[in-house]
C-alpha cells in the first residue's frame, strides 16, 4: 500500500511539474464558479429585495375582488355579466367579522389633480379610514382620512409624498384646496414615502374617501376589499369566514379571495426559478472547466505511463493508482473552486459598490454548494483517465517508457 502522505506528495509534485497547465485548468474551474456565484448572488439579492418591498405592507392581509376566477371556456359574446359588484355594505359586513383588525374598500382611477396653480394626472385612490392599519403606512404630516359614514364622507384628501412635492414643493399643503376631476377637496395629510412596488409608485398618488371615489368615477361597486387580521390566526379560518359571509349576502360565490401568503408564495416561486435559471447559465462555464480537467488528466496519464508501470511493478495496488489520479483531479477542481469563490464574491461586492441600487446577496449555502459542486466535477472528470491509468499493464507501461 502507498501511504497517504506519499500519495499527497506525489500528486502535488505532479501538479507543480506542469505549473502553467495546472494553473490554466484551475482557472477554467474558477471562472465557472465565479460566474455561478456572481449570477446567483444577483438573483438572490433581487429575490430578497422584491420580497422585502412586498412585505413592508404587512403579511396578514386578505383581498377580496368581485368575480370568480376559475377555468372555463370562452364566454358567449353579447351577454352582460352576471357578477354582482362588491358594495360598501359588503365591506362593512366583513369589517365586523371576528379576528379582523382593519378594512379598507378601494376604488381607483387616473385623474387630473390641480392645486397651487399646477396640474398633474395621477392615480386617485378611494380608500377607507383603516388603510394605514391594513397596509402599515405612516403619515408624515397632518392626519389620514377620518372614519366618516359613507353618506356623509367629507371632501378630504391625503397626498402621497411625491405628489405633494410636485404640487406644492416645500410649502405646507395642509388646508389647501385641490381639484380632482370636477370635485374640490381639502388637504388634511401627507403620507410617508414608501417608494415603488412592482413598478407602482405609491408616493405619486392621492387618497380620498371611498364613497367620494365612487361618485367621482361614477361606479356602483368597489374594486376590492382589503382586510387585515390578528397575528397568529390561521389565514384559512379568516378566509372561510369571509367566504361564508359574502356567499350569504350574494347567494353564490361570485368573488375571489387572495391572501397575502398566496401572493408571497407565488412570487417567491417565480423568483426561485429566476435564481436557478441565472445560476444554470453560469454553470455552462463549469462544463468547460470539467472538460479541461478531463483533458489534462488524460494527457497526464499518457505522459506518465512509465511512471505508472514502475509503481505497479513495485506492488502498488490498482486502487492506489486510481486514487492518485482522482486526487489530482479533485485537487485541481477544489483549488479552482476556492479561487472562483473569492473571485465571484469579490465581483459581486464590487458590482454592488459601483451600482448601489442593484441588490446583491451571497448566502453561505450557495458558497458551500458551489465548492461541493467543484469537487464532484473533479471526481467525474477524473474517473475515466484514472481508471485508464489503473488498468495499465506494468510490462507494457515500462516497455513504452
Amino acid at each position: 500500500m502507498i501511504r497517504s502522505q506519499d500519495m499527497l506528495q506525489f500528486a502535488v509534485r505532479a501538479l507543480r511539474a506542469h505549473r502553467l497547465r495546472s494553473f490554466l485548468t484551475l482557472l477554467g474551474i474558477a471562472v465557472g464558479i465565479a460566474a455561478v456565484i456572481l449570477l446567483t448572488s444577483i438573483g438572490e439579492g433581487i429575490h430578497r429585495f422584491v420580497l422585502a418591498e412586498f412585505t413592508q405592507f404587512g403579511t396578514n392581509v386578505i383581498s377580496v375582488a368581485p368575480g370568480r376566477v376559475k377555468t372555463s371556456g370562452p364566454a358567449p359574446t353579447g351577454i352582460p355579466t352576471s357578477v354582482r359588484p362588491l358594495t360598501l355594505e359588503d365591506a362593512r359586513a366583513l369589517e365586523r367579522l371576528p379576528h379582523v383588525t382593519g378594512m379598507t374598500a378601494t376604488v381607483w382611477g387616473n385623474t387630473e389633480v390641480a392645486a397651487n396653480g399646477r396640474l398633474r394626472r395621477t392615480t386617485v385612490n378611494g380608500v377607507g379610514a383603516a388603510m394605514l392599519r391594513v397596509f402599515s403606512i405612516g403619515v408624515r404630516s397632518g392626519q389620514f382620512l377620518p372614519a366618516d359614514e359613507a353618506d356623509n364622507a367629507r371632501a378630504f384628501i391625503v397626498l402621497g409624498a411625491r405628489l405633494k412635492e410636485e404640487l406644492f414643493g416645500p410649502a405646507n399643503p395642509l388646508g389647501a384646496k385641490v381639484r380632482v376631476g370636477g370635485m374640490q377637496f381639502r388637504v388634511i395629510g401627507v403620507l410617508e414615502a414608501k417608494g415603488q412596488i412592482l413598478g407602482i409608485d405609491l408616493d405619486d398618488a392621492a387618497y380620498i374617501p371611498t364613497a367620494r371615489a365612487l361618485e367621482l368615477y361614477n361606479r356602483d361597486g368597489i374594486m376590492k376589499i382589503d382586510l387585515s387580521y390578528e397575528e397568529g390566526v390561521p389565514v384559512a379560518a379568516v378566509s372561510a369566514l369571509v367566504t361564508a359571509t359574502l356567499k350569504a349576502r350574494h347567494g353564490r360565490e361570485d368573488f375571489t379571495i387572495t391572501t397575502q401568503e398566496d401572493m408571497l408564495r407565488t412570487l417567491s416561486n417565480i423568483l426561485d426559478v429566476l435564481t436557478m435559471a441565472v445560476g444554470a447559465l453560469g454553470s455552462i462555464s463549469l462544463l468547460v472547466g470539467a472538460v479541461g480537467i478531463a483533458t489534462i488528466m488524460t494527457i497526464a496519464v499518457a505522459e506518465r505511463t512509465g511512471e505508472i508501470g514502475l509503481l505497479v511493478a513495485l506492488g502498488a495496488p490498482r486502487r492506489s493508482i486510481l486514487g492518485l489520479f482522482l486526487g489530482e483531479a479533485v485537487a485541481l477542481s477544489a483549488f479552482g473552486g476556492l479561487l472562483g469563490l473569492l473571485l465571484g464574491i469579490g465581483l459581486a461586492q464590487l458590482l454592488h459598490l459601483l451600482l448601489p441600487a442593484l441588490p446583491v446577496h451571497t448566502p453561505f449555502s450557495f458558497v458551500v454548494l458551489a465548492e461541493a459542486l467543484t469537487i464532484v466535477i473533479g471526481l467525474l472528470a477524473g474517473v475515466l483517465p484514472a481508471r485508464r491509468a489503473a488498468r495499465l499493464n506494468a510490462v507494457d507501461a515500462l516497455r513504452s517508457e
